[in-house]
């Protein structure tokens, strides 16, 4: 388990965490999102150990020292590739220096350029593929020795949707086998995807903290799906409804001020008629952080 105590960090004037805490049991995953600037680099430089710090990050109880960083994946967001190594040279020295020999290294490559759909040969040099197979290279480096703690940060910047399928079934994977992972992402739509739980930070303080569905749901089910053939004009006028938007040709989204006003609306748009859709949701993750983004207050 990963455990983070009270962690803050100053950069001079510069409070970039303020009495930051979470936990990460294995075989969960963990998404940190905020705005740039909010402490996602910050913690993961923390937990890594490139940073000095307040507050305590233990690793199974104890503090993350040398002899764990061989149990760590950790892929960052500025790529660091060597350029004139080939693609087998480049996995092998980074393995290597995780105490993974060449010998048992060097057969498992051409499984994982294939599981990585890699357009590459073992033989190639790094400067000779392409920048989106250079980063399938940094995520093959980043797990191919199994990590047992995943760090990923902005992992799937720049892949296409067919790669950052590919990325999201790896990570999976590594789940499965019980690792503990945490990953930024700008695209709330991969930490809906992917993640257990959250922390959402906002200039160094935990704005958002929890299970997915358990933070969505604080902010209560406002937006209603439906299908009707009632104009938008007269979904205007049901109670508690605040703004009606057209999403295609007889469906709306309405959002509701107060929750608890669901059922009387389903009764005035059916009246015991079937309806092709009627669906009360919460906000959605994207919504949410543009909302907690937005706040005055940190």
């Amino acid at each position: 388990m990963l455990a983070i105590e009270h962690l803050s960090k100053s950069f001079g004037p510069l409070q970039a965490l303020n009495d930051v805490s979470f936990t990460i049991q294995p075989g969960e995953i963990m998404g940190l999102i905020g705005q740039n600037g909010a402490g996602k680099s910050t913690t993961f430089h923390s937990i890594l150990g490139f940073l000095k710090y307040s507050g305590q990050i233990r690793w199974h109880d104890q503090p993350i020292t040398e002899s764990v960083f061989d149990e760590i994946g950790y892929l960052p967001e500025e790529r660091s590739l060597m350029p004139k190594l080939t693609v087998e040279q480049q996995i092998v020295y980074l393995a290597r220096l995780k105490n993974k020999s060449a010998k048992e290294i060097k057969p498992q490559i051409d499984d994982w350029l294939a599981k990585f759909a890699v357009k590459g040969k073992r033989t190639d040099k790094i400067k000779d593929l392409s920048k989106g197979n250079q980063q399938k290279i940094q995520l093959i480096c980043t797990l191919i020795h199994q990590p047992k703690l995943l760090i990923l940060d902005e992992p799937f910047s720049g892949l296409d949707p067919v790669n950052v399928d590919l990325l999201e079934q790896a990570i999976f994977a590594a789940k499965k086998q019980g690792a503990a992972i945490i990953f930024s992402s700008h695209d709330m739509g991969n930490v809906e995807a992917l993640c257990d739980h959250l922390i959402m930070l906002k200039a160094g303080h935990v704005a958002l903290s929890g299970r997915l569905d358990e933070v969505r749901n604080q902010f209560g089910k406002t937006h209603l799906f439906v299908t009707t053939d009632w104009v938008q004009a007269r979904l205007e006028q049901l109670p508690q409804v605040v703004k009606v938007t057209q999403l295609a040709p007889q469906r709306y989204l309405l959002q509701l001020a107060d929750p608890a006003a669901g059922p009387e609306i389903f009764q005035q748009l059916t009246q015991g008629h079937y309806i092709e859709e009627f669906s009360q949701q919460a906000p959605t993750l994207d919504e949410i952080f543009r909302m907690k983004v937005g706040e005055t207050n940190a």
